[in-house]
């Protein structure tokens, strides 16, 4: 009789040394093992790259702020209106009334280059930087495969395009609190609203932002696909962004500019409308969910065929 047998003699035998076949085995996860999109996380974040696209991001709300009080000596010289009655980016007029107003001016003084130029850089060297740098191979090692990992890096490039937003609207909140007065936030409806309510308008806004995002971080996930070039993937990316820019301030072009990704991207503003207009959000998100689909089937599409040699 064997030990087994001997120490727990009402068993049956087979229960005491036949495991269960699925024991020691974790459930299958449509991302990969959970671990893998968290190393890739804290891999992308512990980039020096990464950490100076953040300084540079968190940098502009800054140099707006010191630059608008400087102008302005800290004085109320804007309207209570809405962003229509000043100069430059929306919202700046409003900044010497209310800091808090400086979050909107940063995202739409950012969101038409620094936010999505970043974006590109972190996107467009996904696949491409793993390949120049010869790691791609490795990474392909099962369990991974090229469906999963393409899609722990699209979601680890939405993760930053989520966090390049905050960085930007909380520099700009802290900067706006400390340079000019905060308080009640009048919407561009005219209607006032508490600061609190107005914090979580601001947060709405930065959401919106990083969605708005999506469409253009799929495209450059295909770029870094159809090259082994991290650097050239990244220089494509961020051209084909200012490609669609200069189309879009064409009104010659005007029956296009609805199907360029970037044509909706201010619709961030009408969160600040009371109530809220779901208008040009909705054709925003709708927009951007359709490049994701495109793109990302390009990219799955491409990836899931290439052929891997570094």
């Amino acid at each position: 009789m064997s030990q087994v047998e001997r120490s727990q003699p009402g068993r049956p035998q087979a229960e005491q040394v036949t495991p269960p076949k699925s024991a020691g085995r974790r459930p299958r996860n449509p991302l990969g093992a959970p671990g893998l999109l968290g190393s890739e996380i804290t891999t992308l974040l512990r980039r020096h790259r990464t950490y100076a696209l953040l300084a540079v991001l968190a940098a502009v709300p800054v140099l707006i702020g010191i630059a608008v009080r400087i102008e302005t000596g800290g004085g109320g010289g804007g309207g209570e209106g809405g962003p229509d009655g000043g100069a430059g980016p929306a919202f700046l007029a409003q900044v010497t009334n209310n800091g808090f107003f400086l979050v909107f001016a940063a995202l739409a003084a950012t969101l038409p280059v620094f936010l999505p130029m970043a974006v590109g850089v972190v996107a467009g060297d996904a696949i491409a930087g793993e390949a120049s740098s010869g790691t791609l191979r490795y990474l392909l090692v099962a369990p991974a495969g090229r469906t999963r990992l393409l899609l722990v890096k699209y979601a680890s490039v939405l993760v930053f395009c989520l966090i390049a937003t905050l960085v930007v609207a909380v520099s700009a909140l802290a900067v706006g609190a400390l340079l000019f007065p905060v308080g009640d936030v009048t919407t561009i409806s005219g209607t006032r609203i508490g600061f609190g309510e107005g914090l979580v308008r601001a947060a709405l806004t930065a959401l919106v932002v990083a969605v708005s995002l999506a469409g253009f971080a799929a495209i450059g996930l295909f770029v870094s696909t159809l090259t082994g070039s991290g650097i050239g993937a990244m220089a494509a990316t961020v051209g084909l962004l200012i490609t669609v820019q200069i189309l879009d301030s064409i009104p010659q072009l005007s029956g296009v500019h609805p199907y360029l990704f970037a044509h909706y991207w201010m619709s961030f503003a009408d969160v600040l409308r009371e109530p809220v207009h779901w208008d040009d959000l909705s054709k925003n998100f709708q927009l951007q969910g359709l490049y994701v689909a495109v793109f990302g089937a390009a990219a799955w599409a491409r990836f899931t065929a290439k052929d891997i040699t570094a």
